[in-house]
């Protein structure tokens, strides 16, 4: 052995674990973090060292694969044919109880995302995102384009100058855990170290540097509209802030590299546009742009150029000027020479600044939805439905290509419709490469919006000229499916007020998908998913509160956060606005509001910050109403309980049971009105107290007064004539008499006139003797009288 060492003895002396203590030690370690059995003695290290060693078995392989990052046909080991990789570096076996694996691997290819939140899918499925030192580790290797990285060059990358004491062993645990997740074959250990064998096409920053290369050869080749449309395709591979969610100083300066280069990927397209004419289109988002970047001057060149051959040389010379400004103010220089030079030409009318006569190319015509992107800005403290998310999610991406989804959010008002809806349509914008469209239909306004006019907005957004569109309302809407047809678009149709406003502006495509939100249940189209959105559940109204008020703050006073958040019915737009109002009175303790919220009279009055009012929000809804669903909507909420039954709603309205139950439905229809079971009816807490405060203002104390007598009325008389079923005989209640919502005509239609139900207590003798022999007999009893 002295003169002939084995391969395994030469990696072992190699890495310093010739003496059997050490490396049984290490054995050990890895084997536990592996979960295998650690079982080795000296003597069998003593035969893996010779020069024909014996295979090892299974769980041994797997532990020595780990431990020297290699398969163990290259540790002079010669395995069965059953347990042999196939051929092609970095593979390992199989495990034999895991046939459905290729060398641990996912059968599917991986892809990796950095230019966004990293994430990596296998197929179509989404991995497990891991922890944030996992994918810190994920994004330093993926960054590295398949080079190996040192372990100290990824404690660096991970914990910049203060690594814990035990960062070694944690980067191992790390790389073990991604190895589980990816497959031997693509996360390897060589030298110590760790890299990423990634496949053509497997990065998304790869494919968005291939993209940039195109536009580059394409603009060196005099093609503007292929270099556009590259440059476009890159753009779409980005999903919000790069390597978002990693820690880490690495993770921290890759993101502003990256960040940069999109920057300029957009500037150089935003040029292209403007020398193919799109000055027009351009501008709104070279101010939005600016905004942004205020100091980047060739954004501010752009758009002074864009707004001049717009017509507005006036705007544009007060870019300069503005920039001017600015920068004397913040930095103390002035424009730089290309943006002064570009204001000389501006102000001097150069000719060559006009716009280029051809703007649109005959071989390759841009496509006018490239740009769509009227989404309204997500909100960064969005909070809870996951489950909502989840479903809608699920709905618009159902079969991709083959239907047209079209997905409904329903709701009262305040419930937080509008912002499930936009943070839903972010989230699935990249498979809708062609854009997004949006429109407020004002469904609960005086006056909503008009399909016909919401139709020519969308045309001009896909690029139908004014002349263009048609007057007839039937030939704008074929227009309109016509132009969204081979294109994947995502159309967001916020506040709806009825069918017929929403089906002209159903595309015909089965590329695209649509998401409405109604306060009203919508099914505009067969195979329409409705989600009815409820209030929050208390811990994520909670979670929603302490994102705004601030943690420290909140975790002061729980009991008074959760007294509040009650309140508030936990309605989301009642919650910010609570907790606004907190932000802005720093002196004041959460009890304090709490206290202020207690009282109902002036609850509503509490729930005002700014131009958000929760009353407001129900105003809107109720303004619509017809004077006889407005009037029962008013009665229906002066009674106390937690809901009502038709036959009592129909004493409290003083109609008859069909004319009321076609009241109550319209009114739940325009979600005025909750219905949890069928003949069973009431109000959310706040919208309660709205119905009683509108009717303190628009009823006669008498109306108000008879209407609870009538109730009353009711209650007793139903008890009485259920005793006299009871007790048949006994004439000293035949003094009541029923209603003129008519008598009772059965036990069994008494028993929801009165809410008995198993959770309440019994309401007679019989009902309380069924409760005691359930068993025996079936709930509810026959008659609880």
């Amino acid at each position: 052995m002295a003169t002939q060492q084995s391969v395994f003895a030469r990696l072992c002396a190699r890495r310093q674990w010739q003496q059997p203590a050490v490396f049984i030690a290490v054995y050990d370690a890895t084997a536990w973090r592996l979960g295998e059995p650690r079982r080795i003695t000296a003597r069998q290290l003593h035969r893996w060292r010779q020069p024909d060693p014996p295979c090892p078995r299974p769980s041994s392989q797997r532990v020595l694969e780990e431990m020297f990052g290699m398969p163990l046909e290259r540790l002079g080991f010669t395995l069965p044919d059953h347990r042999r990789a196939p051929p092609g570096p970095g593979r390992t076996p199989a495990r034999a109880e895991d046939p459905g694996r290729t060398a641990g691997r996912p059968a599917s290819p991986l892809r990796f995302q950095v230019l966004g939140p990293v994430r990596v899918w296998c197929g179509a499925q989404a991995l497990p995102e891991g922890r944030p030192q996992e994918r810190a580790l994920l994004a330093a290797l993926l960054l590295r384009a398949g080079r190996t990285a040192t372990a100290s060059e990824l404690i660096d990358a991970i914990w910049g100058q203060t690594p814990p004491a035990q960062a070694l062993p944690a980067l191992r645990t790390y790389a073990s855990r991604l190895r589980k997740a990816l497959g031997r074959r693509t996360l390897v250990s060589e030298a110590g170290g760790y890299a990423i064998a990634l496949p053509d096409g497997a990065l998304d920053l790869a494919r968005c540097e291939q993209h940039e290369a195109q536009a580059a050869e394409a603009r060196a080749a005099h093609d503007p509209h292929r270099a556009r449309q590259a440059l476009r395709d890159a753009l779409a591979l980005w999903h919000g802030e790069p390597l978002g969610g990693v820690p880490g100083p690495f993770a921290d300066a890759q993101r502003s590299r990256l960040a940069e280069w999109r920057l300029a990927l957009l500037e150089h397209r935003l040029a292209l546009d403007l020398e193919l004419g799109g000055h027009l289109d351009a501008v709104s988002e070279l101010t939005s742009l600016t905004a942004e970047h205020p100091l980047r001057e060739g954004l501010r060149a752009l758009l002074m150029l864009a707004l001049y051959r717009g017509g507005r040389q006036g705007e544009a010379l007060g870019v300069y000027a503005d920039t001017r400004r600015m920068l004397d103010e913040e930095l103390g220089v002035g424009p730089g020479p290309e943006l002064t030079a570009l204001h000389q030409r501006v102000l001097h009318a150069d000719p060559a600044l006009a716009a280029p006569a051809d703007t649109g190319g005959e071989d390759e015509p841009p496509p006018p939805g490239a740009r769509l992107a009227q989404l309204p800005a997500d909100l960064a403290d969005f909070t809870g439905r996951a489950a909502g998310t989840a479903h809608l999610r699920r709905e618009l991406l159902r079969d991709p290509g083959r239907v047209m989804p079209i997905a409904s959010v329903r709701g009262l008002g305040g419930v937080g419709k509008t912002t499930l809806a936009v943070r839903v349509a972010h989230a699935v914008r990249g498979h809708f490469p062609d854009g997004q469209l949006y429109a407020d239909l004002l469904g609960q306004s005086a006056r909503p919006a008009g399909p016909h006019d919401v139709l020519g907005a969308f045309l001009r957004a896909l690029g139908v000229p004014d002349s263009a569109l048609p007057d007839d309302h039937e030939e704008r809407s074929a227009l309109y499916r016509s132009t969204l047809a081979g294109r994947r678009v995502l159309v967001l149709l916020d506040n709806a007020h009825g069918e017929a406003q929403v089906r002209p502006l159903l595309p015909g495509a089965p590329g695209c998908a649509v998401l409405i939100t109604s306060r009203a249940r919508l099914v505009a189209a067969p195979g329409a998913q409705v989600l009815d959105l409820d209030v929050m559940t208390e811990q994520e109204a909670l979670a929603l509160f302490t994102r705004v008020v601030g943690a420290p703050r909140a975790a002061a006073e729980p009991t008074a956060c959760r007294e509040t958040v009650a309140a508030c019915g936990y309605l989301p737009l009642a919650i910010r606005i609570a907790a606004a109002r907190l932000v802005a009175r720093p002196a004041w303790a959460v009890s304090t509001l709490a206290g202020r919220l207690a009282d109902e009279r002036r609850r509503l009055d509490q729930l005002r910050v700014g131009d958000l009012a929760v009353d407001a929000s129900f105003e809107l809804g109720y303004g619509q109403l017809e004077p006889a669903p407005a009037r029962a909507f008013r009665r229906l909420a002066l009674p106390d309980g937690a809901d009502i039954s038709l036959a009592a709603a129909a004493a409290v309205l003083d109609e008859d049971e069909d004319t009321s139950e076609r009241l109550l439905e319209s009114l739940v229809d325009t979600g005025l009105l909750e219905s949890a079971a069928p003949g069973r009816y009431h109000h959310h807490d706040l919208l309660r107290l709205f119905a009683r405060d509108r009717a303190v203002r628009e009823d006669p104390d008498g109306d108000r007064g008879a209407v609870l007598s009538r109730l009353l009325g009711f209650y007793l008389a139903t008890a009485c004539h259920a005793y006299a079923l009871e007790n048949p005989g006994t004439g000293s209640w035949n003094t009541w008499r029923p209603p003129a919502a008519g008598p009772c005509r059965s036990t069994t239609a008494n028993r929801p006139w009165t809410g008995c139900s198993p959770k309440g207590p019994p309401c007679s003798p019989r009902c309380a003797s069924a409760r005691r022999n359930r068993r025996s007999r079936p709930w509810p009893p026959t008659s609880c009288w």
